[in-house]
């Protein structure tokens, strides 16, 4: 039999479901509480159905295996009678199939009775978007069957756990398209920091790391960031406190740039510092406040050569001479690297400029450079 649920406890299961997409494992707190006050012998949360193109997203209180889960994804899924349910409604199995189907039922003999299992409740929700998931309660069969009020109880929450759910898939989908773009930028080879409200760091992405980790024209002084010589750390401190400062009075976003000098005498960083708009609802503390943008002048271009080939029409070596000229090497240099004469390479470039459309070398390299090729 359920416990009756306070309001206190009520609410803080409540809070547990909507903080569910942001747990390591998503709404591991509610189902452990709705295990509890269920007296059940655990609570299973499909996110995503499996079905025969893939394998279904199940978080479940006992922490099954991935064998099990496995097993369940790859065969017994079709065999499983408590599914489709109706829509947002709390149902039992006994509800929905005859105990004697269920007993004899091979999904309940080779994979329910093993662990234990012999009563089920539970309901299936579709949300707005089309996310389906399904949440499934079980008892064994030395356990009282589910009653009304254990129905009603999950009722409570049914509404709630499909709002829950959207949030989750559209976090989901602002993660995807962050990593993505995150990731165009690695691929353009440009240091990206993000710095809060204070000027501390927030973030850098993989470019940046590696340039900080060189400590040749940026290093890091606790949370902060400090470039080049002592007048470039001044001037950067005065363009990241003009970005705060136009950010803090909703003013357009200010754009500046500047150039650092690095100690091993190697070319000069890049760097664009700019404020980061907020939005209107904006609130909190270690917000995105200031993006800083750095380029390496003697990074190469890492754009795959078969992607080069593909998008040009290339033979393998005009390619790989191609990527060559793009890295700012000459054509004398370019030959001695790939082993070749130089009337051979200037026979490659002959070929690259007639199925480019160039005349230049220089404008093969912007061509190059400028194309989606980078971010293969």
């Amino acid at each position: 039999m359920a416990h009756s649920l306070t309001l206190e406890q009520f609410s803080g299961m409540l809070g547990n479901l909507y903080q569910g997409p942001l747990e390591p494992t998503p709404w591991q707190s509610f189902l452990s509480q709705l295990n509890q006050f269920l007296d059940s012998k655990y609570v299973t949360f499909i996110l995503r159905p499996p079905s025969d193109d893939s394998d279904g997203l199940m978080v479940n209180t006992n922490g099954s295996s991935a064998e099990v889960v496995a097993s369940y994804n790859r065969y017994y899924f079709n065999l499983d009678p408590f599914v489709g349910l109706p829509n947002g409604k709390v149902v039992t199995l006994e509800e929905f199939v005859s105990q004697q189907d269920w007993l004899n039922s091979e999904f309940y003999k080779n994979f329910m009775e093993p662990t234990g299992v012999f009563h089920i409740l539970g309901a299936d929700i579709t949300t707005h978007d089309g996310a389906q998931c399904r949440i499934r309660v079980s008892r064994g069969l030395e356990a009282p069957a589910f009653t009304d009020d254990d129905k009603a109880l999950l009722a409570h929450f049914v509404p709630h756990l499909e709002r829950s759910v959207a949030l989750h898939t559209q976090i989901n989908r602002i993660e995807t398209e962050r990593n993505l773009y995150a990731g165009a930028v690695d691929q353009f080879a440009v240091g990206t920091i993000i710095l809060d409200e204070n000027g501390k760091i927030l973030q850098t992405n993989q470019v940046a790391d590696r340039l900080i980790k060189e400590k040749d024209g940026l290093k890091l002084s606790g949370d902060n960031l400090q470039v080049g010589t002592p007048r470039d750390c001044q001037e950067f401190r005065r363009l990241v406190k003009q970005a705060l400062q136009s950010q803090r009075g909703e003013q357009p976003s200010v754009v500046e740039a500047m150039r650092v000098q690095r100690p091993s005498g190697r070319a000069d960083l890049g760097i664009i510092v700019r404020s980061v708009p907020l939005s209107e609802w904006n609130e909190g503390k270690h917000c995105p406040s200031v993006v800083i943008f750095v380029s390496d002048p003697e990074q190469e271009s890492s754009a795959p050569q078969e992607i080069v080939k593909a998008l040009f029409d290339l033979t393998p070596a005009e390619a790989q001479l191609a990527m060559l000229l793009a890295n700012g090497l000459t054509l004398d240099e370019a030959s001695e690297a790939l082993g070749i004469s130089r009337n051979t390479a200037r026979a490659h470039l002959r070929s690259t400029f007639s199925k480019t459309g160039v005349t230049r070398q220089t404008m093969l390299v912007r061509l190059i450079l400028r194309s989606v090729a980078t971010l293969g």
